[in-house]
């Protein structure tokens, strides 16, 4: 009587279903491709100053009832130790005024900065946007108005930020003009994990949709 061959069978002769394959594959590419947006984030996050800019554009971020959120905060205080080095620098404060906020993110700002020191009469209020996209074309007409040379420039934002408002600035800006950033730290940590979990996205909407 012939024997019966055996045969290995990895999963008991059960096969995983198709459906569960695919969402396992489609899983894991939607984490790869996060990496990899998380690293061209990051790869943004630093301070890049190149010659000697002449304005220093301080954008905007949330505004609470006592003042300035701990992220706009961390914005201003890093602006301010660059201007003790370089004071004299045209500042634009950029930023509207949200539904849950009680004055303009540009006011706020300007209250802040002279606060500690800064004279006013060196602070451009642009206080009509609401995104990124509205921060530096609204930013870039308030420049062109005044008359003022934006050759070389110098954004501050948090670090998180900073790819997607140097992909934002080539977009918008023609001419010659070189831009350096300044990325301040994210002090709150809840704050911090939220917004490198947001970024990524935020830079896949940017590239597709702020025109």
């Amino acid at each position: 009587m012939r024997r019966k061959k055996q045969y290995y069978r990895p999963y008991g002769g059960r096969r995983k279903p198709v459906w569960l394959l695919a969402l396992l594959a489609a899983v894991l590419a939607a984490l790869l491709s996060f990496a990899v947006l998380l690293g061209v984030v990051l790869s943004g996050a630093h301070d890049s100053i190149t010659g000697e800019p002449k304005v220093m554009v301080i954008l905007g971020c949330k505004v609470e009832s006592w003042g300035p959120s701990i992220l706009l905060q961390d914005r201003l205080d890093k602006a301010l130790d660059y201007l003790e080095d370089h004071p004299d620098l045209t500042i634009v404060a950029s930023g509207g005024q949200g539904p849950d906020e009680h004055q303009s993110e540009a006011q706020c700002m300007y209250d802040y900065l002279t606060d500690h020191g800064v004279d006013g009469n060196q602070i451009l209020l642009e206080d009509q946007s609401h995104n990124t996209w509205e921060n530096i074309r609204f930013t870039q007409a308030l420049l062109e108005q005044e008359g003022i040379d934006t050759s070389q420039m110098l954004v501050v934002s948090n670090g998180f930020h900073l790819t997607r408002v140097r992909m934002l600035w080539d977009r918008a800006w023609e001419g010659d003009y070189t831009l350096s950033t300044l990325a301040a730290p994210s002090s709150h940590i809840p704050s911090r994990l939220k917004m490198y979990i947001r970024e990524p996205l935020a830079l896949v909407k940017s590239y597709f949709f702020d025109r």
